[in-house]
């Protein structure tokens, strides 16, 4: 029967190109397809990134060249203040949604999920290709608001209310900031059709023997990540629903009365208030309800993609395996207790504000348990050094140092004064945006193999990381220092002769060194696309388990064909990390070997 079945789903592969390759309902086509439409995003946010840092390290400087390519950008070969709220508000939306949470989650986890617990495809597979296909659009719409009316949404990455609220508040307030609001729709919808198959595959579709103990530790990833967005992400569809009502239907929900816009109150003609009993800190609580959660949705995948791969190049077990779930599952539950401590600012009552500083504090427990845990599999291992487990130990470093900031961050007395500072930005580019795309990296290089059938190249691999870990550090620790010194955030110019802020000239050094270490992190990724591009057209031939792995995936073809496996899908004995296994003869067991060999034979 199960022969039968895997004949049946060769016979039935697609052999067209557009069904094949375009409109496929392959999850591994699918999962590519997110990677790519991710990793170009990544590309144009990179970009804007390098004209932030152009425009904070040298506030003097005319740029021609750029003058010409943006036009309305730029005017004398100098950008404009528009201009740049507009570069940070979609650098943070596209990196945050359209990159960090697509890559590792939608990508990833659509190539994996099948072939980590054992099945032939997703749950749902037209669904899946829809979630792809309505992904795709929301890219498009946001990628369009560059080129609308006064440009594309310039309130912040968040929108706060009213200068999201108010289509004359700032000039990306118009067409721009409802793109802004659409394309999100689409992406939330995406990012839910995709956390429902990912719940239902991982949770029904499991081969036999594979139970919810024996799951690799980027399985219970992705369903904690699945969890989270379904419970998550419909706060701020409400959130951005009632924002359209605003901007275009006269309601109030986030306006309150007494508004100035120009210097010109907004009135009636009878001269009562135009908006009245708003408050713009219900799209605060809406978005950050969101928001926390968001956090964890990027990190919780590195998380596990981390641990497989030191235990891979380690050739040890990870050290506490429940512990390690444990602490994903506790992390996932406090994620949604603490969004408040990023509205300190606000106002909020102390009493409140020590609650959500309690909170925070706790998530500070699983996290350390996950380091510990780590270092204890890293402990007397015989690594073997592949560049995949370099963005693994990449990963552990920016947990540390980015967590501890957090720590202070958490606490509402010590984050209301840094709270509108570059300490912020330090902060959430190492603890977030970069142990994320360090996962990401790592999880390319372990994964390409079973991707596309072909070996990276260890030397530009190599390479790529220590050129981007090195730069990275050196982007983003001296924000730590401006930032205690009082250097804000989103500003357009500190020093003279075209800033305001005689006591931020001394740090204006300080912002050079950290732009020219943002231009040489971002060409440093030009590595990567060279070799990922290169490598999955002509790179060596992988073979089916080219690092020597115990789990599932890695008992399939390189690439796996249409259904996965050629014949009956195996049946699972053991957990994923056996590996120096006493008495085995090699130094790892596969998930799929029955011998009852060493003292884990059967367990997990």
């Amino acid at each position: 029967m199960a022969h039968a079945e895997a004949h049946a789903a060769e016979a039935h592969a697609p052999q067209a190109f557009i069904w094949k390759y375009v409109f496929s309902k392959d999850h591994k086509v699918i999962g590519v397809q997110y990677y790519v439409t991710a990793m170009l995003m990544a590309l144009i946010a990179g970009l804007l990134a390098m004209l932030i840092r152009l425009q904070v390290g040298f506030p003097e400087a005319t740029w021609p060249t750029l003058g010409k390519l943006l036009p309305r950008g730029f005017s004398d070969g100098i950008m404009s203040p528009e201009f740049y709220a507009m570069l940070f508000t979609m650098h943070g939306t596209i990196m945050v949604f359209f990159v960090l949470s697509t890559a590792p989650v939608s990508g990833f986890g659509n190539v994996l999920i099948p072939l980590q617990v054992g099945w032939r495809d997703m749950a749902f597979p037209f669904l899946n290709a829809l979630s792809y296909w309505t992904f795709l659009p929301g890219c498009i719409i946001i990628l369009a608001s560059f080129f609308v009316g006064a440009g594309a949404a310039a309130g912040g990455w968040t929108s706060y209310p009213p200068l999201s609220a108010l289509q004359g508040a700032v000039p990306g307030s118009g067409t721009g900031q409802t793109l802004w609001i659409v394309g999100m729709v689409f992406f939330i919808a995406s990012f839910t059709m995709g956390g429902l198959n990912f719940l239902t595959t991982i949770l029904n579709l499991r081969t036999k023997g594979m139970s919810l103990t024996r799951l690799p530790l980027t399985m219970w990833a992705m369903l904690l990540v699945a969890v989270l967005g379904l419970l998550s992400f419909p706060s701020l569809v409400a959130g951005c629903i009632l924002l359209l009502f605003d901007r275009h239907f006269g309601t109030s929900f986030y306006l309150p009365s007494g508004l100035i816009l120009t210097n010109v109150p907004l009135l009636n003609p009878d001269g009562t208030p135009l908006h009245a009993g708003g408050s713009p800190l219900l799209w605060q609580h809406l978005f950050w309800f969101l928001g926390h959660p968001e956090v964890y949705i990027l990190m919780l995948p590195a998380l596990g993609f981390t641990s497989d791969i030191l235990s891979t190049f380690c050739r040890k077990p990870i050290f506490g395996y429940k512990s390690m779930v444990g602490a994903m599952v506790s992390i996932g539950a406090l994620s949604f207790l603490v969004w408040g401590h990023h509205m300190f600012v606000s106002g909020m009552n102390p009493y409140l504000g020590m609650a959500f500083a309690v909170f925070t504090m706790l998530i500070a427990v699983p996290s350390a348990v996950k380091v510990f845990n780590w270092l204890a599999t890293l402990w007397g291992s015989r690594i073997q050094y592949r560049t995949p487990v370099f963005w693994a130990l990449g990963v552990v470093s920016l947990f540390i140092s980015g967590g501890l900031s957090g720590i202070w961050l958490g606490q509402s007395a010590v984050d209301i004064p840094l709270h509108d500072t570059y300490f912020v930005v330090a902060h959430f580019h190492l603890i977030m945006a970069g142990a994320a795309l360090f996962g990401v990296f790592g999880a390319t290089a372990y994964w390409f193999p079973k991707m596309f059938g072909r070996m990276m190249n260890e030397t530009l691999g190599k390479a790529h990381f220590w050129f981007t870990f090195v730069a990275y550090y050196c982007t983003f620790f001296p924000m730590h220092y401006i930032g205690i010194a009082g250097h804000m955030r989103r500003i357009y110019a500190s020093g003279r002769p075209i800033g305001y802020y005689e006591f931020l000239e001394p740090l204006q050094e300080i912002n050079v060194f950290i732009t020219r270490s943002a231009l040489v992190l971002g060409a440093s990724q030009l590595l990567f696309f060279v070799n990922f591009f290169w490598s999955a057209f002509k790179g060596p031939k992988a073979s089916e388990n080219p690092w020597n792995a115990a789990g599932l995936e890695w008992t399939t073809p390189s690439p796996p064909g249409h259904g996965n496996w050629p014949g009956e899908i195996p049946e699972v004995h053991r957990w994923p990390y056996d590996y120096s296994v006493p008495d085995a003869p090699k130094d790892f067991v596969p998930q799929t070997d029955p011998a009852p060999i060493g003292a884990r034979a059967g367990g997990h």
